[in-house]
């Protein structure tokens, strides 16, 4: 996160981890276990058969000493939890909300909220890198603990990997608590691909969740991980994305979710992890260290406030602008000890589903991620033949941080568009990326689309980390805002409009010989444009395996 204790889970979308799943635990044991130029075949296969011995030796310990605890429930005794009773109590029983749509917002709203806690920070994580942004936010994060702030951190371990004696050496500041979510029992190494396929059931579920609770009183619930690129900060890659900011009693929802994960059995204290201990001088020196956050301020393009005064006034400003309204907080359960079919929905999948189809006009869908298979396309088609617009905008070939992701949904591209789906995928070159950016400088280089959002009738709008994908349906944790407001709806609505203009995306159409062509400003291609021949052979190669759901 900071200094030399860095959890460097990715940098960009061109070093971008996949999530978890076949392809990537071949291409981990293909790059480490079998470099066939340099080994014999006969030393290749008795090396993965010594990796599958020891996995099969490797057992996660028992989480036996899980120590519960709750979510602070008393935000009335802090200045935040004063701040927002005072503006909901003209708004009856509604929560307020403060769509967090530039990462300048998000980034500066995490920042004061930090600076402004005075009993508790809980915050969920699937992806928090080590960059700019990572290793600020994780320094005012110790900076609170010293002055007396209790620290609740939860992260998904697909992204830690060797990590365990830098995060224990966090936890062991006595107001830090980290725990690790659904961990690999090899904790380094090789042998993590090898357990992956050999524990594929259990390795496969992953918290892809993202919330964060400051007192009790403010909550943020979204798509945005904590790295560079999703505040518009990266010199080469920006995405796209979308968080809630919210108020009022929505948060103990929040809360709620948080402390379903924290104190589940997948969630195992870093210190039940850890192999290599550092001893204390070596904590203390990090500990030291990381309290000095100035060379991190000299590295932003933005000025985040820097003490609880400077946060309270930022944190009224932006409170004045919220939106009050009805919402429901949905989520998925944690990995449980008996785990269910792969064919059985999360939560946050099943009420997708009945809003879709209790939709009368209109469905704006916006993910990063679009991979439909036959069951979901089942459900589309009744929807649009009754003469609802559904229309969805997803990343293109040239914008994808992922290829097998791009191949999945490619492999199904012409049914959705038979189905009666409109498809619009972005262009690395949009105009869009201004909005998103904290500084314009970012648009130097490319955008990415990374927001999990949906409106429904201009009235209902859904926001969180569920992408319209198999991953998500059925294997991720995930956690979602469902906003019964016109007013924000129509707002989310008129954006996601906007990515879908001609100059930030191309509009994907069959020809009147029903062959995909992509349309634009910039005129007609009859393949994935911006995209080279090798990008576009792999993309194809990836969509001959019938692999979608674990993209």
């Amino acid at each position: 996160m900071y200094g030399t204790m860095r959890l460097r889970f990715y940098r960009s979308r061109r070093t971008r981890l996949p999530q978890a799943g076949l392809q990537e635990a071949w291409q981990n044991l293909r790059d480490t276990s079998c470099a066939m130029s340099k080994m014999n075949f006969s030393w290749c296969i008795a090396s993965l058969i010594l990796l599958i011995l020891l996995q099969g030796c490797a057992n996660l310990p028992e989480n036996l000493d899980l120590q519960v605890s709750h979510a602070f429930d008393r935000p009335e005794q802090t200045s935040l939890g004063h701040l927002a009773a005072q503006a909901a109590a003209h708004h009856g029983g509604d929560s307020g909300f403060f769509v967090q749509d530039t990462g300048r917002n998000a980034f500066l709203q995490r920042v004061a909220l930090i600076e402004a806690a005075e009993k508790s920070i809980d915050a969920q994580y699937y992806i928090w890198n080590s960059d700019i942004s990572g290793r600020y936010l994780a320094r005012r994060l110790l900076l609170a603990a010293d002055r007396g702030v209790r620290v609740r951190l939860l992260l998904d371990d697909f992204n830690i990997g060797g990590r365990d004696s830098l995060l224990a050496a966090l936890d062991s500041h006595p107001n830090i608590e980290i725990r690790i979510y659904n961990p690999f029992a090899i904790r380094e190494g090789p042998g993590r691909a090898v357990e992956a396929v050999g524990d594929f059931q259990r390795i496969n579920r992953r918290m892809h969740n993202k919330t964060f609770v400051v007192d009790g009183a403010f909550g943020i619930v979204g798509g945005r991980n904590i790295g560079d690129e999703y505040f518009g900060l990266h010199p080469e890659v920006n995405f796209l994305d979308r968080d809630m900011l919210a108020a009022g009693p929505i948060v103990v929802d929040i809360s709620g979710n948080f402390d379903r994960y924290w104190n589940s059995h997948a969630a195992y204290p870093v210190t039940n992890l850890a192999g290599k201990r550092l001893t204390p001088a070596q904590v203390e020196q990090h500990l030291v260290d990381a309290r000095d956050s100035a060379r991190d301020m000299q590295e932003l393009t933005c000025k985040p406030p820097q003490h609880g005064d400077a946060a309270l006034s930022a944190m009224r400003e932006w409170l004045a602008q919220f939106e009050w309204a009805p919402a429901e907080l949905v989520y998925s359960e944690p990995v449980p000890k008996a785990l269910p079919s792969e064919d059985y929905p999360g939560a946050t999948a099943v009420r997708l589903r009945e809003l879709i189809q209790s939709s009368r006009n209109e469905v704006l869908i916006e993910s990063a991620y679009l991979i439909l298979a036959d069951r979901q396309l089942e459900g589309i088609a009744p929807v649009t033949s009754r003469g609802v617009k559904v229309r969805a905008i997803t990343n293109s070939l040239a914008s994808n941080d992922l290829i097998g992701n791009h191949a999945g949904y490619a492999r199904n591209r012409k049914n959705m568009l038979a189905s009666g789906m409109e498809l619009s995928e972005l262009r690395p070159d949009g105009q869009i990326c201004a909005a998103c950016a904290s500084d314009v400088t970012a648009c130097d280089g490319d955008i990415s689309l990374h927001a999990k959002t949906m409106v429904f009738d201009r009235s209902i709008l859904y926001v969180g980390s569920f992408n319209i994908n198999l991953r998500s349906i059925y294997f991720n944790g995930e956690t979602t805002l469902i906003v019964h407001s016109p007013r924000l709806a129509a707002r989310v609505a008129g954006s996601i409009e906007s990515a879908m203009g001609p100059d930030n995306s191309w509009e994907v159409v069959l020809d009147k010989n029903a062959a995909l062509q992509w349309e634009a400003s910039d005129g007609t291609y009859r393949h994935e444009p911006a995209t080279g021949w090798w990008r576009r052979f792999k993309a194809a190669l990836v969509g001959l395996l019938p692999i979608e759901k674990y993209y």
